[in-house]
């Protein structure tokens, strides 16, 4: 599949899959000086690109696990999704969960991409829907 890329900032980093089994490639940051990310704090980091996916398709911006695990450095909204339709620049809003500061540097790898396939529901409103054996079993319902 080709996804067609641009760049919005001379220093931007095309991504690339890190190993043959990567299902996600890394999103580089640019950044004009190195910015001090304080505990609860969110910055939205340019990364420069810009996508032209194909119709039926969906780029879902995540956090990478290491920034996440060893540092609490996640992405403010969860789970970024860039839109087939969509032309602009790329961002990434990160976010510290932890307890330290911690410094972004430019060029970092500060979020990962996957490219994925789209299936478009047609809702259908009804009286009600089949019942199964777990029910409006909530959060929790089906243990820990």
């Amino acid at each position: 599949m080709i996804v067609k890329i641009t760049t919005t900032h001379e220093r931007a980093v095309i991504p690339r899959y890190a190993t043959s089994g990567s299902a996600a490639s890394d999103l580089h940051i640019i950044l004009d000086e190195a910015v001090t990310l304080q505990p609860g704090e969110i910055y939205v980091a340019k990364t420069g690109l810009a996508l032209e996916l194909p119709e039926g398709y969906v780029a879902i911006i995540c956090a990478r696990s290491g920034l996440s695990t060893k540092h609490g450095i996640c992405l403010a909204n969860g789970v970024g999704v860039i839109d087939s339709d969509y032309r602009g620049e790329i961002h990434a809003c990160l976010y510290n969960r932890s307890r330290l500061a911690f410094e972004l540097t430019d060029g970092m790898r500060a979020a990962q991409m996957m490219i994925m396939p789209v299936t478009r529901a047609e809702f259908q409103k009804v009286e009600s829907i089949n019942e199964t054996d777990r029910g409006t079993g909530g959060f929790g319902s089906t243990g820990l």
